[in-house]
């Protein structure tokens, strides 16, 4: 079996085998006409199922023809201009290729003697970014898995800054439309069920800092402490952007860390038109940043960045087989010191060989053209009688549901929308996201494909037009 090893001596095998494997994708990515076959769980798990693992087919050719069978056939492609669903971007070529290499190297980016030169990398590029985001000299940071764990790092951060041992006053400030990450944070870092207060938002789904002021208020006259406010630079539903300015002198007045959850709003950092509507992120005390969200990498690439880097010290443990102690005073840099993660990819180089190939301004155009996107299928929608749409668009994510002409009854309206979407799925053509606004269900698209054309969203909307008046047609053909 050491013929598998990747080695010198297997060097050219390495190359075949990638090369089959590139070629099948390539193909199957080149003929793709629609983002999903429509195959449903019990269609496909049997196939999956009968697969003996203790019986290994001993050739890559024919490991990848099963492939094709189990997953390439029916995977969900987003490169495909009809997927509009979740925050899935389609990537870019140069970070493609540095996940080939990073995965054939293998480096583990968590101390200096298993990554020298991938730990120097994700250090220049977190100092990028934190330049890009203007934190300011002490600034610091480290990659991760993804938004969710950047905001729990963020806030296990902030819990220490507290500096309080009742983990019961503590108490984190953030919209009613924020990351359910917040809450589930809080319970990961001991805190009470009580400890998220949810500020309610504006009619453009921002959070009311009035609002915000007079909670933080309550919460010191109840003696409590209040440890953080999450502020969100792109709501996984509406892409709203809370008020930063107003939100950092909030928390300047109340002595409370400020963390902006960026985690898809980020894309605007390297934007060519909007980047003020990151104005105030600057005095953030910690940021969280999703690169496989609006800067087209592959999965995963986040990070958590920090104004002052002598906070992230509340995530150093020191092992005498990993990390000694006496590495920070001999200036070896050690990545783990700053990580919740011990054994981590080198995730930073697909970015690197994306900036080093594209530029800053190349994902900034690509990001701007899904925003002018959005703003041209929210003009569609707010003019077609047939639609409802919730909120003007701050980045590239738009609400919305169908309303018949005929039809008045709010559940059966939900149960139309619920159906189309379904059904959309079912058929493959294309794929929307669904979500609550208040009691009531709505869809949702999500636009990061610059090769999504409004034609695309026009088509989309008569498909779930029509998959909605089917439903209402069968449903009064039931009720008679």
């Amino acid at each position: 079996m050491r013929s598998h090893l990747l080695n010198d001596t297997t060097a050219e095998q390495y190359r075949r085998s990638v090369t089959d494997g590139v070629e099948r994708v390539a193909a199957k990515i080149a003929t793709t006409e629609r983002p999903f076959t429509g195959v449903t769980v019990d269609a496909l798990a049997p196939a999956i199922d009968a697969i003996d693992l203790d019986k290994p087919l001993h050739d890559t050719a024919a490991v990848l023809d099963e492939l094709e069978d189990v997953y390439l056939r029916d995977a969900v492609y987003f490169h495909h201009p009809r997927y509009l669903a979740h925050l899935n971007c389609p990537v870019v070529i140069p970070a493609v290729l540095g996940e080939a290499v990073l995965s054939a190297v293998n480096s583990s980016l968590d101390t200096w003697d298993q990554s020298a030169g991938g730990t120097l990398i994700e250090r220049k590029l977190i100092d990028w970014t934190t330049q890009r985001i203007g934190l300011g000299p002490a600034a610091d940071g480290v990659f991760t898995s993804g938004g969710t764990q950047s905001n729990l790092q963020a806030l296990l951060l902030a819990r220490e800054e507290a500096k309080t041992d009742t983990l019961a006053k503590l108490r984190i400030f953030a919209s009613e439309v924020s990351h359910f990450s917040v809450k589930k944070s809080a319970k990961l870092l001991g805190l009470g069920q009580d400890s998220v207060v949810s500020i309610p938002v504006d009619h453009d789904k921002r959070m009311q800092t009035v609002a915000l002021a007079r909670e933080l208020e309550r919460c010191k006259q109840d003696g409590l402490v209040p440890m953080a406010v999450v502020a969100t630079a792109g709501t996984t539903d509406f892409g709203s952007i809370d008020p930063l300015p107003e939100i950092a002198e909030l928390c300047e007045q109340f002595a409370t860390w400020m963390h902006v959850d960026a985690a898809y709003g980020c894309g605007l950092l390297a934007s060519l038109k909007h980047r003020d509507r990151l104005n105030g992120i600057e005095r953030a005390d910690s940021v969280t940043v999703d690169y496989h969200k609006s800067f087209f990498q592959p999965v995963s690439s986040s990070a958590v960045l920090v104004r002052d880097a002598a906070t992230l010290q509340h995530a150093t443990y020191h092992a005498e087989y990993l990390n000694p102690r006496r590495m920070v005073q001999e200036r070896i840099p050690n990545q783990v010191d700053k990580s919740l993660q011990t054994t981590r990819r080198f995730d930073a180089l697909k970015l690197w060989m994306t900036l080093r190939t594209m530029g800053a301004d190349g994902i900034g155009q690509l990001f701007d053209e899904v925003c002018e996107l959005a703003r041209e299928g929210w003009k569609l929608l707010a003019a077609d009688p047939r639609f409802d749409v919730v909120v003007e668009p701050s980045l590239s994510t738009l609400v919305f549901r169908y309303i018949p002409a005929s039809v008045t009854d709010p559940a059966e309206i939900d149960r139309a929308n619920l159906y189309a979407r379904k059904a959309l799925f079912a058929s493959g053509d294309a794929i929307v996201a669904g979500t609550k606004v208040g009691a009531r269900h709505y869809l949702k698209f999500t636009l990061l494909n610059p090769e999504t054309q409004a034609s695309d969203i026009a088509a989309v909307l008569d498909l779930i037009a029509g998959h909605a008046e089917q439903y209402l047609g069968e449903s009064l053909d039931r009720a008679s």
